[in-house]
C-alpha cells in the first residue's frame, strides 16, 4: 500500500515500505527516460513504429501541446511513466505507459495511472482513451479495475500492433 506524504504543484510523493517515490509533472530533464522506457517496453512486445520514432525526435512536444508527461521516481531514478496527450475540446489520450521491468507488479501502474486521471479531474477533462492490444492482459485488467471500457475491437490505422480502443469519462 503506498501512502502520498507530500503534495505540489507540480509532484507527489509516496511512500511504500521505506521507499520513497515521486510523480514528476513535466520535467523536461525527464524526457530521455520517457523515451527509454517507452522503447524498451514497445521492442519486447512488439516493434517501434513510425509514430514512435516521431515522438523520440520530440517528446517535448506533447508538453507543449497542452499534454502531460508523468515520471514515477525513486531515488533518482525513473521507474515508470505515462502520458496525456491533449486531442482538444476536454479529449486526452493515455499513452506510453512503461514500468521497468525490475519494478513491473510492483503497483507503479496504479500509482500513474492515478496521477493521470487525478490531473483530468483536475481541468475538468471531459473523457480520456487510450490504445493498446488484447494480448497485454495486465495492462488491460488495470486499465478497466480504473474505469476504462472497451469501445473498439480491430485493426487501428495508426498502429499496427493496437488492437483495441478504451476509453473512460472524466466529467
Amino acid at each position: 500500500m503506498f501512502f502520498a506524504v507530500e503534495r505540489s504543484a507540480s509532484a507527489c510523493t509516496f511512500q511504500c515500505r521505506n521507499v520513497v517515490m515521486k510523480i514528476v509533472e513535466n520535467d523536461r530533464k525527464l524526457l530521455k527516460d520517457f523515451i527509454r522506457l517507452n522503447e524498451e517496453w514497445i521492442s519486447t512486445h512488439f516493434e517501434l513504429e513510425e509514430a514512435d520514432r516521431k515522438l523520440a525526435e520530440n517528446p517535448g512536444g506533447v508538453i507543449d501541446r497542452g499534454g502531460y508527461i508523468f515520471s514515477l521516481v525513486s531515488e533518482g531514478e525513473v521507474l515508470g511513466v505515462c502520458a496525456l496527450f491533449h486531442e482538444g475540446d476536454g479529449v486526452f489520450e493515455l499513452a506510453r505507459m512503461a514500468v521497468s521491468p525490475r519494478h513491473q507488479g510492483q503497483g507503479c501502474g496504479h500509482l500513474l495511472m492515478n496521477a493521470a486521471i487525478e490531473k483530468l479531474g483536475k481541468i475538468k477533462a471531459k473523457k480520456v482513451y487510450l490504445i493498446s492490444n488484447t494480448k497485454l492482459q495486465a495492462a488491460l485488467a488495470l486499465y478497466r479495475k480504473h474505469g476504462f471500457l472497451a469501445t473498439f475491437e480491430g485493426p487501428h490505422p495508426v498502429y499496427s500492433r493496437a488492437n483495441i480502443v478504451m476509453e473512460r469519462k472524466i466529467t
